[in-house]
């Protein structure tokens, strides 16, 4: 009887190593096809690289840069076209592309600019040293002339879209949670630094009490496009969402520049009306509550028209606010009801955005596109306004100081107004610094007052123009410092809570 287990067991060996060896080899020599699949693939990967950057047509910047510049002069081909010398230089459509082109550039090159641990700088403020640069550099301000009824008409339709964005942007749940500290907090900072800013300029600028509180009203306004994009981005981060401080700021400006605007329009009424105040006082009431009738008549009317199964929808609701905003605005000022049409469009975009709901997001977008042709325009134009020739010696150190008492004042009383709402101590110290930047309104509401004095009363210019200079110096001055005191102190002093994991809802907020 034989065994075979050992002979069994050595073939298996054999089997097992033949078996095994061709594997091996495999491996083997499936290691350099890799290699160089990689090596193949990554040539092959690096050959469109190669020829993209050597490519003809230029390719990515280059091409976009040459499309914009093609774009911008067959503007100009177009305006020259169609009016003929007022797109040659001197001329005001000449004037107005090239403020225009100037601010666009101006803006650019503010967003290319960026210093390390600096937050980015609002591109405003490069807007508006463009049409400072435009009018006080001596060869582009000899050909360079607009016509004051074409400014004042762009500046009034910026203000109408500035304001639609404020009715669109009223969140009435957070209007309603955060009710008694959002209130507080869009009415008392600018109250109170219009009331110091007029007992300053009274004592210090020799202003008459009713210009002192017209500049008031001017500086008081918070700026949304400063205030608004850098509380985004912190809560898109996740700081100080678990208080629901970037929504109540966000919610609180809206409100802030609704009152800052409706104090203007009143004051400016009185100054420059003949009549008494207390009759002045009273058509400003009566503008008020017909622009607010008027708004809420038409804002019910472009809740339900166009109706829901109408194709473009949000096209046409965006024309329709616009238009009947538009015609409100530039209505009023012909008819001297200049308090109606910014109360008419407010009231008007809100009831019709808060018909709209999650759709409203879609009509936004739009009206942000038309925000970003007039934005431009807007703070070229305030920019050009500015002329260093006819400012007096003293005159900006005197601007700047009224400009930093009123600040202090009201950054204060901000402070004093968080108080008892459950923030922390830096927290309160945030909310005050953060609620300082100024731009927007000030830069449409600056230039109202020279504009009328112009056609109605010379002889009150030097008052205009000194409202005008500090209009001028609160956006050049607060607007990058607030940007950047907000990007740094966020999320320094600001609770982080993880975005993906918080959900925060505004009933919960313990904010009184």
């Amino acid at each position: 009887m034989y065994t075979t287990e050992p002979n069994n067991e050595h073939l298996e060996d054999k089997n097992m190593q033949s078996s095994t060896t061709p594997q091996i080899l495999k491996a083997s020599d499936s290691k350099p096809e890799e290699t160089q699949e990689t090596i193949l693939s990554k040539t092959e990967e690096t050959k469109p690289q190669v020829e993209k950057k050597s490519s003809c047509p230029p390719q990515g910047t280059l091409n976009e840069t040459i499309t914009n510049g093609v774009m911008l002069f067959m503007l100009w081909c177009v305006t020259w076209s169609l009016s003929g010398p007022e797109a040659l230089p001197g001329g005001s459509l000449f004037g107005l592309l090239i403020i225009f082109y100037s601010a666009i550039i101006g803006g650019e090159l503010l967003e290319v600019i960026k210093m390390p641990s600096v937050p980015q700088l609002p591109p405003l403020l490069g807007m508006l040293l463009a049409g400072f640069t435009v009018r006080n550099v001596p060869f582009l301000s000899d050909i360079v002339h607009l016509s004051n009824t074409l400014s004042s008409t762009l500046r009034n339709t910026a203000l109408t879209v500035v304001l639609v964005q404020a009715g669109l942007g009223l969140d009435p749940q957070a209007l309603k949670h955060l009710k008694g500290v959002c209130l507080r907090l869009s009415m008392g900072p600018c109250l109170i630094e219009a009331c110091s800013a007029a007992v300053i300029s009274h004592f210090l600028m020799n202003f008459p009490w009713q210009w002192g509180f017209l500049l008031g009203f001017v500086l008081g306004a918070v700026s949304p496009a400063v205030v608004v994009p850098s509380m985004l981005h912190l809560q898109e981060e996740g700081y100080g969402v678990e208080k629901g401080i970037p929504t109540l700021l966000i919610a609180a400006s809206s409100l802030d520049d609704i009152l800052a605007i409706t104090g203007f329009n009143t004051c400016l009424s009185i100054v420059f009306s003949s009549g008494d105040i207390l009759s002045n006082v009273l058509s400003s009431f009566r503008d008020i509550l017909i622009g607010v009738l008027v708004g809420a008549v038409l804002g019910m009317f472009v809740r339900f028209f166009p109706s829901r199964d109408q194709r473009k929808l949000p096209v046409k609701r965006a024309f329709l606010l616009l238009s009947m905003c538009v015609s409100a605005v530039l209505g009023g000022h012909r008819i001297g009801m200049n308090a109606a049409g910014g109360l008419c469009t407010l009231v008007l975009s809100f009831i019709a955005g808060n018909g709209w709901s999650k759709e409203k997001i879609k009509v936004q977008k739009i009206i942000g596109t038309a925000w970003n042709i007039f934005q431009p325009l807007l703070f070229g134009l305030v920019g050009a306004e500015v002329s260093v020739i006819s400012l007096q010696s003293n005159a900006i150190g005197i601007c700047v100081t009224t400009l930093s008492l009123a600040l202090l004042v009201r950054i204060s009383f901000t402070f004093v107004l968080t108080c008892f709402t459950g923030f922390k101590f830096k927290e309160k110290i945030f909310i005050a610094l953060s609620w300082m930047p100024k731009a927007t309104v000030q830069a449409v509401l600056g230039p109202l007052a020279l504009e009328r004095a112009r056609i109605s009363a010379p002889h009150l210019e030097p008052y205009s123009r000194d409202v005008m200079t500090m209009a001028f110096l609160a956006i050049l001055i607060t607007a990058p410092n607030g940007a950047v005191i907000i990007g740094i102190l966020g999320p320094k002093v600001l609770t982080r809570c993880d975005p993906s994991k918080m959900k925060v809802e505004l009933s919960e907020l313990e904010l009184h």
